[in-house]
């Protein structure tokens, strides 16, 4: 169960940085990511309120405050990234963020059986090689720059995630969306600016704040049942999704190295399932 969740976790997440990253080409990207976020706050406390998570004992508030520092962070600049440059460039850098909560895992005692080691290394470079990545394509070192920044951002966030998941999945995730909407509020009030958002811009942001809140509790519910090392693996598969839909919707052209990618992320998923 905690491999299908990371999974799908994964691909919401993929569909959600595709379609933030196309809004965020034509509109500020914290503007993208404070907009969405309040769309993911509205379905997060739709989810606490049913899940009874406000009578819940605070410890998920400091994980979620810090989860949603690295997870703003990290779209911000995931997004500006993707604005910026090639999807196929930024993807497979920011998918190395997964590094991070791996480590955080074995660190804390995670012992993955040699199988889903093996899985976890497989999956991990999968996504990385299915993304395409093609530095030689003169875009410059600032999506680069922005995409390092966004893994790792990305990879303390989801370790954050984790850690407050332990006491409750649905309020840490409440928390890291009101954080994240106070912040981006904060950035609107300072420069006094919307970013260019409009209101035909309401429905695919509602699309991104709904998808990104829900990968993020599941998750969350995955880390729970599984080892935060193995399923944050799977979740950061989500660059797959991101070019395969840059693919079939923008007509980006996919490389060899990109269908060796996707083989070997699959053959990752069976290795950490079958370990």
């Amino acid at each position: 169960m905690a491999v299908l969740l990371a999974l799908l976790s994964g691909g919401l997440w993929g569909s959600a940085d595709f379609l933030g990253g196309l809004l965020s080409r034509r509109r500020a990207a914290y503007a993208v990511v404070g907009a969405s976020q309040a769309a993911g706050l509205a379905v997060a406390s739709v989810a606490a309120v049913v899940t009874g998570g406000f009578a819940s004992p605070p410890g998920w508030v400091v994980p979620s405050v810090l989860a949603a520092v690295g997870g703003s962070l990290a779209l911000a600049s995931f997004y500006a990234a993707l604005a910026s440059g090639t999807m196929g460039v930024v993807s497979p850098i920011a998918a190395l963020g997964a590094v991070v909560p791996v480590v955080g895992g074995f660190l804390a005692g995670e012992q993955p059986s040699t199988l889903a080691s093996a899985g976890i290394l497989l999956g991990l470079l999968g996504a990385v090689a299915a993304s395409g990545p093609e530095l030689r394509s003169g875009a410059g070192a600032r999506p680069v720059l922005l995409a390092v920044a966004a893994g790792v951002a990305f990879g303390f966030g989801m370790l954050f995630i984790a850690r407050g998941a332990e006491t409750d999945a649905v309020m840490t995730v409440w928390g890291m969306r009101l954080t994240g909407v106070v912040g981006c509020a904060a950035v609107a009030v300072v420069t006094r600016s919307t970013g260019g958002l409009r209101r035909t811009d309401s429905g695919p942001l509602v699309v991104v704040g709904t998808c990104a809140v829900s990968a993020n509790l599941l998750f969350g519910l995955a880390s729970q049942i599984g080892y935060v090392s193995v399923t944050s693996v799977l979740a950061s598969l989500y660059p797959v999704v991101t070019v395969l839909l840059a693919w079939a919707v923008l007509h980006e052209r996919l490389l060899r190295v990109q269908y060796v990618g996707v083989a070997a992320a699959l053959a990752g998923v069976a290795l950490v399932s079958i370990g």
